[in-house]
């Protein structure tokens, strides 16, 4: 990507965040520490501030900076499994990415990093229930659909409602963690609409 592309690509992720950031912690205090909007906020606000720096370095090795940036400035759970994701899609990328497979084989190798680092899978209630779907759909898809991708994050949020938690802080509160979204998988939908609206040139 141009280097003009990744700075909108952080402003976006980064506008994102700040706007949410209030509803990340009302969902995070229901079932978990009540950090996670705070966190997500203080960690793109670090990515912001380096934009000019990641901008300049190819995609993978942005990826990677962006990641690292996140490791070092969040605590929590955030950090680490959003760092995880960015760096490894970072190491996987190649050179000079040109299809929409070389960015899908990133994306898997991100969310597999997230899975060990978190030591968890699909249907625990998790970031996961979006990101594991997502990939699912840029693994098997022709072209890049926007709107499929943005439908499969939301449909994946919306299941987190009625799952109980078996990982995390929200496992504690078993059967009355049900009824309440994830705040991992909202911040997740949230960053995969924006990037979404970049690619879409909104």
């Amino acid at each position: 990507m141009e280097p003009e592309t990744i700075k909108a690509v952080i402003s976006r992720t980064h506008a994102e965040i700040l706007a949410h950031a209030e509803e990340l912690t009302d969902l995070d205090q229901a079932i978990g520490d009540g950090d996670h909007g705070i966190n997500m906020k203080r960690g793109f606000e670090a990515i912001a501030a380096a934009a000019d720096t990641i901008a300049e370095l190819p995609d993978g090795k942005a990826l990677e900076k962006a990641g690292m940036t996140l490791v070092m400035s969040v605590g929590g759970a955030s950090g680490p499994l959003y760092g995880s994701l960015l760096m490894a899609m970072g190491k996987a990328m190649p050179e000079e990415p040109g299809s929409l497979g070389d960015f899908a084989g990133a994306f898997q190798a991100g969310v597999e990093a997230v899975m060990k680092r978190g030591k968890s899978q699909g249907g625990e209630k998790t970031m996961l229930e979006v990101l594991l779907p997502v990939a699912a759909l840029l693994s098997t898809a022709d072209s890049l659909d926007v709107e499929a991708v943005r439908a499969t994050a939301d449909a994946g949020l919306a299941s987190t409602k009625d799952m109980k938690a078996t990982k995390g802080r929200a496992s504690f509160l078993g059967e009355r963690s049900m009824g309440h979204l994830d705040p991992g998988a909202r911040s997740s939908a949230l960053l995969i609409h924006a990037v979404c609206d970049i690619i879409e040139g909104k």
